[in-house]
């Protein structure tokens, strides 16, 4: 079978032999490299997760050179992994690899058998109610959503998770009464001064906030982390004129710090 990207034509035997080097490559290393050979699976949790860091930037830069770089880190990991849990006799990339592809096709009984699923939302459905049934799998909807995710991403998959077996609003504008009811809740405790019912109450208000995004398709995380930019970008901005300036941000007003941001605003087309 051959594949084409980039206007060339990839043949599946190279792509095979590609993925054979590097399984040559790791063995090697695991034998030869004093670094590779210390590795344990708890040395190396903490590498791939920044390694997933650095792949989700360049993600977000748009940078497919650079995506295709850290694509290689996070295979290099797997393939450790793999090598690590065949050196205990417990599995290797192979098992990997078959028990990918069977839960590909048990998951997809649309495609690999006669089940129908005419959008993306009836995939979801069947994919969570088909998790459930695997041998080993969720014992419940939301028991296949990590612990460790962080909060705003974990409330997103959440939601997304009770939504696929028809646990949401019946129609997406209903959210935008939750989100005012806990903005009002929130204020409440405010005024109360209970310092830790405000925090719960901001935590349903964020939440009801991750409701509303996801019902009108938007990523909260994708979107924060937009504004994270953003704002990081005008802030900059207002740094670099000031000390062009001979100026120090301590020793200016709020006022004459909000003009230059605006100056920013102006300059990002915003």
């Amino acid at each position: 079978m051959k594949y084409r990207y980039n206007s060339v034509i990839m043949d599946r035997t190279k792509i095979l032999e590609s993925f054979g080097r590097l399984l040559d490559i790791m063995d090697r290393l695991r034998e030869k490299c004093p670094w590779d050979r210390e590795q344990t699976l708890e040395s190396l949790r903490t590498l791939t997760i920044e390694e997933t860091y650095e792949l989700s930037e360049a993600i977000l830069k748009g940078d497919l050179d650079e995506l295709s770089k850290e694509l290689g880190d996070i295979l290099l990991h797997i393939v450790f992994y793999a090598k690590i849990g065949q050196e205990k006799g417990a599995f290797d990339i192979g098992d990997v690899i078959d028990r990918l592809s069977d839960k590909l096709i048990f998951r997809h009984p649309h495609v690999f058998g006669d089940v129908k699923a005419d959008n993306a939302g009836k995939v979801i459905q069947n994919w969570e109610h088909l998790k459930t049934k695997e041998k080993n799998g969720n014992k419940s909807v939301l028991s296949g959503v990590p612990a460790g995710l962080p909060a705003l991403i974990k409330s997103y998959r959440i939601q997304d998770k009770v939504r696929a077996m028809g646990f949401d609003w019946e129609h997406r504008e209903q959210v935008w009464d939750k989100v005012a009811e806990e903005v009002d809740e929130f204020r409440t405790e405010w005024e109360k001064g209970d310092q830790d019912r405000m925090e719960a109450e901001f935590g349903d208000l964020l939440f009801a906030l991750v409701n509303a995004a996801r019902l009108y398709g938007i990523n909260p995380e994708n979107a924060l982390e937009r504004t994270n930019r953003t704002f990081i970008s005008r802030f900059n901005y207002l740094e670099e004129k000031t000390i062009k300036q001979g100026r120090s941000l301590e020793d200016m007003t709020l006022q004459q710090m909000d003009q230059i941001w605006e100056e920013a605003k102006l300059n990002s087309g915003k």
